[in-house]
């Protein structure tokens, strides 16, 4: 079953979070419903997509669809894609710069016209009466990045931002402390650099942020929200702690 995240004036957020990880890495997958149309955040994979479209069609039917967003261009984030195509007619929005890679996880022609890429600054997509508000996140993990604002819930899908490791992603984090174990590694190898991270913390202070939900992992919430926002906009990771040993012959 889904994990209900909002719900109010018409406007649902569901999180998906437990499909395909048999063979995979775990990974969440999101479903914002506003009136009669809606978008799926991240769908994931072949390994999840089945259970996935299954799930969703309890909640709302995926023709309806009106957007695919994709946060970046890894398997386990799009490449199901071909299988999204066949099932709705809904574009997919993805950064500019991987507009021309996507059509690789399909059957040719099948994404022609289908594809809108989404310039470095963002942009908003309506869905419904309501918008979600591409928000740049390049180099935190991937080249070109979004997060993706929902105003109307208070939510940012944080993509690999927020990744806790080996906890129960139904249960929220409402303090930071005892589960920055399970997000520093990933952090410090996944993320580009601190520099990014600085950036990214000092443009999502002044939104109203109820909830940061993570791709992979639990939804942080309450205090841990800028808890989250103060640990990481300090953290060193990726080039920052890079030395010679790194680039060495094997």
């Amino acid at each position: 079953m889904p994990m209900e995240l909002f719900n109010g004036g018409g406007h649902r957020c569901l999180m998906f979070s437990d499909f395909g990880h048999d063979d995979g890495v775990q990974a969440n997958q999101f479903l914002i419903v506003d009136g009669n149309t809606g978008a799926v955040i991240d769908p994931g994979g072949n390994l999840a997509y089945n259970d996935l479209y299954i799930g969703m069609t309890s909640c709302f039917p995926p023709h309806r669809l009106s957007a695919i967003l994709a946060s970046h261009a890894d398997p386990d984030i799009i490449a199901s894609l071909d299988r999204w195509m066949t099932a709705t007619e809904a574009p997919v929005y993805i950064s500019a710069i991987w507009e021309r890679f996507v059509p690789h996880f399909c059957k040719p022609g099948k994404t022609a016209g289908r594809v809108i890429g989404i310039p470095d600054r963002g942009m908003r997509i309506a869905v419904g009466a309501s918008e979600l508000v591409a928000l740049p996140a390049h180099f935190m993990h991937s080249e070109g990045n979004f997060q993706f604002w929902d105003a109307a819930s208070g939510i940012l899908f944080s993509g690999d931002l927020g990744v806790s490791i080996g906890v129960d992603p139904q249960r929220p984090i409402s303090a930071l402390g005892p589960h920055i174990a399970s997000m520093a590694a990933f952090h410090r190898r996944y993320m580009v650099s601190g520099k990014v991270l600085r950036l990214w913390a000092e443009m999502v202070r002044p939104l109203p942020i109820r909830m940061i939900v993570p791709q992979h992992g639990a939804p942080l919430v309450g205090r841990a929200v800028e808890e989250f926002i103060d640990w990481v906009g300090t953290l060193q990771c990726g080039i920052d702690l890079v030395t010679q040993r790194d680039y060495a012959m094997p």
